[in-house]
């Protein structure tokens, strides 16, 4: 069942929509259709990243109230969560909100997966084609001349380890970690240690992976960082547009 529902919604739409998009732009090669078929996907659930990059800009804002909060009712923890949960409720925040898009991306990640490591590419399973799909007379696997989408690519690995990276640091909120003579508590060490791990050591992760997978993969992950980096600085410059709006009414 769950191997249908996969099939139904992820894997057979993204290889007929590569196979649709060779087919009727003899032009394009393996690689482009790939970068299309990324921008695709990411149009269809931008309303979803765009509420999740509002949230997350939210938080950032609401991060001084929330330590207010923790600092006031340090002593009552039934308390101290109540006031958070009002404050989300307040602001409009959804705390799990932000974990869906990763949720949404990881069947999609899959789904180019077996596309390259198991859809027998470059041949063309005429199986699982819609009927409005035609068979391309030839599938050109080398991006843009240079790089083979089913071989490993280790440019493109790096591609991805650094837009991770640039995304990440977008992403993730500033927090001063000086202490100003003052003796860290456990909770602010683990703080510190989890954000340079994602700054850090998460891209490099996304390097290693991306390397021993097809370089369709890597690609997915490089136009999809890319993607997330426009979006990002496009939602938080149009909510600051607002807010001068409002401010100056």
């Amino acid at each position: 069942m769950i191997s249908y529902v996969f099939n139904l919604l992820f894997f057979n739409p993204i290889y007929n929509g590569l196979i649709f998009l060779m087919a009727t732009f003899s032009w394009m090669d393996m690689g482009v259709a790939v970068i299309m078929i990324t921008i695709i996907v990411k149009l269809i659930i931008f309303p979803l990243t765009k509420k999740s990059i509002k949230l997350q800009i939210i938080q950032k804002k609401i991060d001084p109230d929330i330590k207010k909060i923790k600092e006031e009712y340090k002593d009552n923890k039934e308390e101290q969560a109540r006031k958070i949960m009002d404050l989300y409720k307040e602001k409009g925040l959804n705390p799990l909100s932000s974990i869906l898009i990763m949720f949404i991306q990881i069947p999609i990640i899959f789904a180019l997966y077996f596309v390259f490591l198991n859809g027998g590419l470059p041949e063309i399973n005429n199986e699982i084609l819609y009927s409005f799909v035609k068979n391309p007379e030839g599938v050109n696997t080398i991006f843009i001349g240079l790089i083979d989408m089913l071989d490993k690519s280790l440019f493109l690995a790096i591609l991805a380890g650094i837009s991770q990276y640039i995304q990440i640091q977008l992403i993730l909120p500033k927090i001063d970690f000086r202490s100003n003579g003052k003796k860290r508590s456990f909770k602010e060490d683990l703080m510190k240690s989890m954000n340079l791990q994602m700054k850090f050591v998460m891209p490099i992760i996304i390097v290693v992976i991306a390397y021993y997978l097809p370089s369709a993969i890597a690609l997915y992950w490089v136009t999809s960082n890319i993607f997330m980096i426009g979006q990002e600085i496009l939602v938080r410059r149009r909510m600051e547009q607002n807010e001068l709006k409002v401010e100056s009414l």
